[in-house]
């Protein structure tokens, strides 16, 4: 069996441009992947478009040489957008080697750990102002069965947090922790956008109310940093979901600064790739919860490997995406659907879904303002897809 043909297919996902990749091979097996990198669809496009040398042609059961060759050939290779292409392409082969074999690509991977899923619910708070709204919308998925949430109440700080803001923030954690009780996980999300003083000034803060992790308090740029503020806080944190290759991550789980791994499987490799990378942070003792903010095949080609997984904590999920934007959930024949705050997947082989091409079609991507997390034009404050002033806001 060859690689025949790879084909590049781009949706508008509202908040950004979900994008998809489909191998063709010359007996008719066809796999799938996601390289969803928000507002650069093109710059992707066209980096799967340079991989299709290193691919056409091979056999897709070597996976590991082909993954390689396009690691080691590509050069500039452990940059997001290259290591988004190494991705898609890495899930599809994966995808064909399932189908070919008839047998769910957990099974090759070694098998399942566990049966279901536990998720988290992410995106809930867009376009939220007041503290009684993001209580009344946690409320809300509460009923639908979820038992955890991550969201960012920090407005628009950057490194620095205003007393505004800082204590918008914490009234924000406190009332939603009184609303939902001692047994649901709250995640803060910080963006990777304060410095260390205000980063331990804040998880000093959240402390009372037991955070399961603050995530990204720095950027990511500085792993001696982020471990000078878990030397100095009591709560857990999490980050690496823009750390895009598992060589780097070698170095950041040397650091010992976060209990909780969040590499991206769109972003890191691919299957091959946070398989490698699970195995490291297990020999730490570290959990993985594996960053997600694209569509269905994101969060399937994931859980198959989160099933393995020894050490998977939960997956990150948008529920709310399919409110704003109903076509996502059937851009796939075999969407994951969320029940009791658990996801399952079915013994189809290979990935287990296909792409609805007719759907993709429907729906091409629209252009967008690049948003910022400091801005009162941001996403974050003004709704998905907006681009009002929201100055009269604050």
């Amino acid at each position: 069996m060859k690689v025949t043909e790879i084909e590049t297919f781009a949706v508008d996902g509202n908040w950004r441009e979900l994008v998809f990749v489909k191998i063709t091979t010359d007996e008719g097996i066809t796999g799938v992947g996601e390289c969803t990198l928000e507002t650069r669809r093109h710059a992707v496009e066209a980096a799967i478009q340079d991989m299709q040398r290193y691919v056409l042609g091979q056999d897709p059961f070597q996976i590991e040489k082909i993954w390689n060759t396009m690691y080691r050939d590509g050069y500039w290779g452990t940059g997001p957008i290259a290591m988004t292409a190494i991705s898609a392409i890495d899930q599809a082969l994966w995808d064909i080697v399932g189908k070919k074999l008839k047998t769910p690509v957990y099974q090759l991977l070694g098998g399942k750990m566990r049966e279901k899923l536990k998720v988290y619910a992410n995106g809930w708070y867009f376009g939220l102002t007041t503290v009684e709204q993001h209580v009344e919308k946690v409320g809300q998925l509460v009923e639908k069965g979820f038992r955890a949430f991550k969201w960012d109440p920090f407005r628009i700080s950057g490194r620095e947090i205003s007393r505004e803001d800082f204590d918008y923030a914490i009234e924000c954690v406190a009332k939603i922790r009184e609303k939902v009780g001692p047994s649901v996980e709250l995640l803060i999300e910080g963006h990777g956008r304060f410095n260390t003083r205000n980063a331990v000034r804040i998880s000093r803060a959240l402390e009372p109310y037991d955070p399961f992790f603050f995530e990204e308090p720095l950027p990511p740029d500085n792993f001696d940093a982020l471990k000078r503020v878990a030397d100095q806080v009591n709560i857990p944190l999490a980050a690496g979901e823009r750390i895009y290759s598992y060589y780097h991550y070698r170095d950041f789980l040397s650091k010992q600064a976060v209990h909780i791994i969040q590499p991206d499987l769109s972003h890191c490799g691919g299957i091959t790739a946070l398989k490698k990378i699970a195995a490291m942070a297990e020999t730490w003792y570290v959990g993985v919860c594996p960053h997600n903010a694209s569509s269905p095949v994101h969060t399937v080609a994931t859980a198959h490997v989160d099933l393995n997984m020894v050490n998977f904590v939960m997956q990150e999920i948008f529920p709310l995406d399919h409110e704003k934007c109903p076509w996502i959930k059937d851009i796939v024949d075999h969407p994951p659907v969320p029940k009791d705050g658990y996801i399952q997947l079915s013994n189809r082989p290979g990935l287990g879904i296909e792409l609805n091409e007719d759907v993709i079609k429907k729906h091409p991507p629209k252009d967008r303002p690049v948003y910022s997390l400091y801005s009162k034009d941001s996403f974050l404050l003004t709704g998905v897809g907006e681009t009002h002033d929201s100055s009269e806001q604050f």
